[in-house]
């Protein structure tokens, strides 16, 4: 019975403990959850804060913009003056009667990630074509093709794609889908090579070593592309630097026949923090990182027709972005830019006006 009695006074103190417990437990959960919300009313808070401060800052860098990222060295200003006056000679005679210049980046749409951190993606430049050709890496031979944008949209994976298998191999991101035709380049030792293929039957139609002695990397922040095919409104160009002006860029207007040059000229466009570079209208417009981070800007503008001034150009700001485009695409017939940026890719419809008008 003492055994019995104390068995009872030890349980009836155990479950008094236990239910002491059990209490100092719940009140802890209850103050714990108080302190899990008014963090997440803090989170909340300083994220709608954050956002505010990423509009204001938008906002003044678009009303700010920064100085072109052109060296302030004198002997090479003078170099840069007597190169633009014997320029001065050799103007080029415009296709066509396009006289728009890029205003402002109206809209951004990301579209989905697909692939590695470095890519292209485009459309036929030239072409009424709804297909969408994916260029995975810097350095591959396949390429994706889906057929229209909503099936890239909406699969991630790529049994949705069809698949062409090049003959060479590519280096670099600086391709182009140009009526019916793939223009891409091929590194074959020291030299490259601008491959013309045909997307219809498959087949490599012509091919020409690029006419430039000791290329260097045309961007700094792109190290694997050394020649950037572009397509505008007047046809095909080729973005490039060599070691004879290793700070600056070449542009070069392509024959898409022949692939034969039919002009060239020095640029005062920095290569130093460029990350890319399109042509709109004959104008050669060369992106840069900016100093805040994955900010992106227009800071050097070369129209080779004369027609507008580099000082008169609008510096296009890029909205933030998740790092560095690994390229940028500009298609003629949309008015829009395709850009892969660490793996995402997105759009940039941009908003155009004459260039009598800046």
């Amino acid at each position: 019975q003492e055994r019995i009695s104390q068995w009872h006074d030890q349980s009836s103190r155990y479950s008094t403990e236990l239910r002491d417990f059990k209490n100092q437990v719940l009140g802890m959960l209850e103050a714990a959850e108080k302190e899990r919300e008014a963090m997440r009313a803090e989170a909340e808070s300083a994220a709608v804060r954050m956002e505010r401060l990423e509009r204001e800052v938008d906002y003044l860098e678009t009303q700010n913009p920064a100085p072109p990222c052109v060296e302030v060295d004198e002997t090479l200003m003078d170099k840069q003056v007597a190169t633009a006056k014997q320029r001065k000679n050799e103007k080029y005679t415009k296709l066509t009667d396009c006289s728009d210049t890029i205003a402002s980046v109206r809209a951004m749409k990301i579209l989905k990630r697909f692939g590695s951190s470095s890519g292209l993606w485009t459309k036929d430049a030239a072409g009424n074509s709804e297909k969408i050709y994916v260029f995975d890496g810097t350095a591959n031979d396949t390429v994706y093709v889906f057929p229209r944008m909503r099936e890239f949209t909406l699969f991630s994976a790529t049994r949705k794609a069809a698949r062409i298998k090049l003959p060479y191999p590519w280096v670099g991101t600086g391709h182009l889908v140009y009526d019916g035709h793939l223009y891409y380049i091929r590194q074959q030792g020291p030299s490259f090579q601008v491959i013309k293929f045909n997307l219809a039957n498959k087949t490599v139609v012509d091919s020409s070593v690029f006419p430039a002695e000791e290329q260097i990397p045309v961007f700094g922040l792109s190290p694997s592309t050394y020649i950037e095919v572009s397509a505008d409104e007047e046809g095909l160009w080729a973005i490039y630097a060599t070691k004879e002006d290793e700070k600056n860029m070449c542009l070069a207007k392509l024959d898409p026949a022949s692939l034969d040059i039919e002009q060239m000229w020095d640029t005062p466009c920095p290569r130093e923090n460029a990350e890319g570079a399109f042509v709109v209208c004959g104008a050669l417009h060369v992106v840069y990182n900016t100093r805040l981070p994955s900010r992106a800007r227009v800071q050097c503008v070369f129209d080779v027709s004369g027609t507008l001034a580099p000082e008169d150009a609008s510096l296009v700001y890029f909205p933030k972005r998740y790092g560095s485009h690994s390229s940028l695409k500009y298609s003629p017939r949309e008015r829009q830019v395709y850009a892969w940026d660490d793996g995402y890719q997105i759009i940039y419809r941009m908003e155009m006006k004459k260039k009598m008008e800046v």
